[in-house]
């Protein structure tokens, strides 16, 4: 177990390192030609990173930035940038302040003008400006409920798009008739522009219809205003854009089957569209731990990646890749030989300081000795706590990237 354990932080690390930001940010500035001033903007857990590595290319090219970014995440200061930390993943009063200032930043620009983009993950909550008649209670009140319904990130970012005044592609028509090259960071299943940080510079796909289903499904409890919102289209078109992805989950899970394959295992990418509930994942992850097991195999790693969802009904601390671990732990249980892991490559899994969790046939039995049920764990989401106990928890600290989650079996 010993060199399992040794493996799978090895996998971690490397593949976190694979997935930084600042070779992809260099290549999208090297083939893009600046016209006019240069102005920059970033957003999101890893906008510190691409900001820092869009100075590092564009030097004093770059007339005014600003970096907002979540707390903790900012390594310090970047020259000509503005740095801002904020609170996710529910805005705060910084949150609303600091995008007061990109919004100031946009309406300056002048024709001939270009704004450089730079999204990541956790644009949503950190890029905030609630439409008229909105407060930033009503925001919060509505990404809590969202949070806590099992919903996922595209019917989240469904609703809160429509109660903005910088989501939805509206940002960008804020920067008209300046242009807007974006360079995106994708946290968000199949690539969708329009909800990777909710679209601040992408037509919305999606109809008011649906987002109207997408409340209904949930029981939201909204309010004739946001109901009213909701019932508005947004922009479904712009003409002073240009995007370009530079990363997702698919090259993270690329990353860490290339690195198992340098320590000896024979690496199978199952999925990088992994969007269920946590504990189901987990569930079904054991299951496919457990039959490797029963069969005679090399040393093999299987990796799956996306995003799953907790659906949140007790008090506890948590997030879905150490629900995910919790619930494997319980189907691998006296099982030699097999590791599970499951971590954000952000470094931090819901609220919480841990980027996931590790889990292996002893698990079980470590958790029983505390007097910890794993079911009772999982209906009071506490798996924080639990898994803390018995020194479980991957802790990487906030790692400057963002490309979502992988799940990975070592046997």
């Amino acid at each position: 177990m010993e060199k399992l354990y040794r493996d799978a932080k090895t996998l971690v690390e490397q593949s976190i390192k694979e997935n930084m930001p600042q070779a992809a940010v260099h290549n999208a500035l090297k083939n893009h030609a600046f016209g006019g001033a240069v102005y920059a903007l970033a957003i999101g857990k890893a906008a510190w990173t691409m900001a820092q590595a869009a100075r590092e290319s564009l030097g004093d090219r770059i007339k005014k930035g600003i970096v907002i970014t979540k707390y903790g995440h900012a390594a310090g200061p970047v020259p000509g940038f503005d740095v801002y930390e904020a609170g996710h993943p529910l805005s705060d009063e910084n949150t609303i302040m600091a995008t007061g200032r990109a919004i100031e930043l946009a309406e300056s620009l002048k024709e001939g003008d270009e704004l450089l983009f730079l999204i990541s993950g956790g644009g949503s909550a950190l890029f905030e400006k609630p439409l008229p008649g909105l407060s930033l209670d009503d925001i919060v009140d509505v990404n809590n409920q969202l949070l806590a319904s099992g919903a996922d990130i595209v019917e989240i970012n469904m609703i809160r798009k429509r109660l903005s005044s910088v989501k939805a592609g509206r940002f960008a028509r804020l920067c008209a008739p300046a242009r807007v090259f974006t360079v995106v960071l994708s946290d968000v299943l199949g690539d969708r522009l329009d909800s990777i940080a909710s679209g601040p510079a992408a037509p919305d796909l999606s109809t008011a219809g649906e987002a109207l289903a997408v409340a209904e499904k949930y029981g939201l409890n909204l309010s004739k205003k946001m109901r009213d919102y909701l019932e508005e289209e947004t922009p479904k078109s712009l003409d002073n854009v240009e995007t370009v992805i530079t990363g997702s989950v698919r090259t993270l899970c690329e990353s860490a089957a290339g690195i198992a394959a340098g320590l000896g295992y024979t690496p199978h990418i199952l999925s990088a569209d992994m969007n269920c509930e946590a504990r189901e994942a987990g569930r079904l992850i054991a299951s496919m731990a457990r039959q490797i097991k029963y069969r005679p195999n090399p040393p093999c790693a299987v990796i799956l990646g996306g995003e799953t969802v907790v659906h949140l009904k007790g008090s506890g601390k948590g997030g879905r890749n150490q629900e995910l671990a919790l619930a494997a732990a319980e189907g691998i249980a006296g099982l030699k030989g097999l590791l599970i892991f499951s971590f954000g490559s952000d470094g931090t899994d819901g609220p919480t300081d841990a980027a996931g969790a590790w889990v292996d046939g002893a698990t079980a039995g470590k958790l029983a000795e505390k007097g910890l049920r794993i079911q009772d764990v999982l209906d009071n989401n506490d798996a924080y706590h639990a898994l803390d106990a018995i020194d479980a928890l991957i802790k990487t600290g906030p790692t400057g990237t963002n490309v979502n989650d992988i799940a990975v079996i070592l046997a």
